[in-house]
């Protein structure tokens, strides 16, 4: 790889994402680097010349499932070696920032380790490599926005009409649970300008609806053109003017940050979703303090109504965890009534999982495995009644879809709700990339079957 070759159409790349919505956007971006240096899309790894594993390291036994990918993709790269095609194999991500030189000890397959900060060194840190495997999970100086390529827009028209964007990276709230604030660092937000002239570049390709992502995006602080810091809301009342986009979402929260400003725009922003995922993860002020959450269930169920008061039509989603050390009956119940106070549209529940290097690893008070079962089994059952419900209460009711793709059946396209449930509804395919209003009359097990009843205004279809 050297940056004066003549791109190479026969080199081809495929990136395997695991886990949450901002490694999604960070495979993507690697795409747009390996793009730049020749390389094209694999549909299957087997055709790949460079395997790229974007890894989590969030969820129970991340460790384990990178290890046991990693081993089919060895025998992968022993046979195409045999047959005379080199490959090569990046681990990326936080796993990859967690465990280092421990992926190259356990899998010498692996010619490169690379943090979620360093992704746009990758073409530097493959010319450098000489033998044996290369780490770099340092935290660089510069950052790596300013160093990735643009997207193209067929690169960009490829994936689709919605897409992430990734504003803000790292957190500072250490809850005792969690490794984001040892793999993606503290919070940093990017200059508003350079987030503004990326959706811009997704609208111009006919991307409707965007996701502002973040590890903690509700305490975006980007600068803005003038020098001052924005909030969330102000990105998001800048992200609203631009031409072409329809929807706006935003991801992950803390209730901490969920300041008055950016409860105003829900209320006064037509283009942001009636949509807030706010996790809570239990419903014991015990648990919260355990969790160095730094509020009580109180305090979100005030939050809660405050939101609801400027948005009736609001649908909120949740992150739970069962288990977590310490957690008694009364605990474990205290989240079941918080459940059934709030009343969720959506919501996410796990067992408590040690994470290497967090304070709650170390508690001696961990939860055996069958009781973190019947917690996560009795909790799933209302969370997801609720979601039922919710979707049910929607029989009737009217709302703009964005249409993504064709349906399974000819003559039908699927889109997505306001409140992030598929919907299917009967349409040609020159529905694709528009916004449409759809009634809804009926309910399937995990999705809406809408009614067309007019485009909006302002559609604008990648097909046409």
């Amino acid at each position: 790889m050297t940056n004066d070759a003549a791109p190479d159409a026969d080199r081809r790349v495929f990136i395997k994402s695991f886990g949450c919505q901002m490694n999604v956007y960070d495979s993507q971006r690697m795409a747009d680097v390996a793009a730049k240096e020749g390389y094209s899309e694999a549909s299957c790894v087997e055709d790949a010349d460079l395997i790229v594993l974007n890894t989590c390291h969030i969820r129970e036994r991340a460790s384990e499932k990178i290890y046991s990918e990693l081993g089919k993709i060895r025998q992968l790269k022993e046979e195409r070696a045999s047959a005379g095609r080199a490959t090569t194999v990046v681990v990326a991500g936080c796993v990859a920032q967690a465990e280092g030189g421990e992926i190259l000890r356990r899998q010498p397959a692996v010619d490169l380790v690379l943090g979620p900060q360093n992704y746009h060194r990758l073409p530097q840190l493959l010319r450098q490599r000489r033998s044996g495997g290369a780490v770099d999970t340092e935290f660089p100086l510069e950052d790596k926005f300013d160093h990735l390529p643009v997207s193209t827009p067929q690169a960009i028209r490829a994936r689709g009409v919605t897409a992430f964007v990734t504003v803000q990276e790292g957190c500072d709230k250490f809850c005792s649970f969690c490794v984001v604030p040892y793999t993606r660092g503290g919070e940093v937000s990017r200059p508003a300008a350079q987030v503004l002239a990326e959706i811009g570049r997704l609208a111009d390709a006919g991307v409707a609806e965007v996701t502002l992502l973040g590890q903690n995006v509700n305490a975006y602080h980007g600068r803005g053109a003038d020098g001052r810091s924005l909030s969330l809301a102000d990105l998001i009342g800048e992200a609203a003017k631009i031409p072409g986009v329809r929807r706006l979402r935003y991801a992950t929260s803390h209730p901490l940050d969920m300041g008055d400003d950016l409860i105003a725009a829900h209320r006064d922003n037509p283009i942001l979703a009636p949509y807030l995922h706010l996790p809570i993860q239990s419903g014991s002020d015990r648990i919260l303090a355990a969790m160095n959450r730094r509020h009580t269930a109180r305090d979100y169920l005030d939050l809660v109504a405050r939101v609801r008061r400027a948005r009736p039509d609001i649908a909120l989603s949740s992150d739970f965890i069962v288990g977590f050390p310490g957690e008694s009956d009364a605990d474990f119940e205290a989240t079941l009534a918080l459940a059934r106070e709030v009343g969720f549209a959506s919501s996410y529940a796990f067992k408590y999982s040690p994470r290497p290097g967090t304070p709650a690893a170390q508690d001696d008070r961990q939860i055996d495995e069958a009781t973190k079962v019947a917690r996560l089994a009795e909790l799933f059952a209302l969370l997801e009644e609720q979601r039922l419900s919710f979707n049910r209460r929607l029989v009737g009711r009217r709302f703009d879809v964005v249409f993504e793709k064709p349906g399974r059946r000819s003559g039908q396209v699927i889109g997505r709700s306001p409140y992030m449930q598929s919907v299917y509804a009967e349409g040609d395919h020159s529905l694709i990339g528009a916004m449409a209003e759809v009634e809804i009359v009926g309910v399937g097990p995990n999705s809406l079957i809408g009614r067309l009843v007019a485009r909006a205004s302002r559609e604008v279809s990648l097909m046409a």
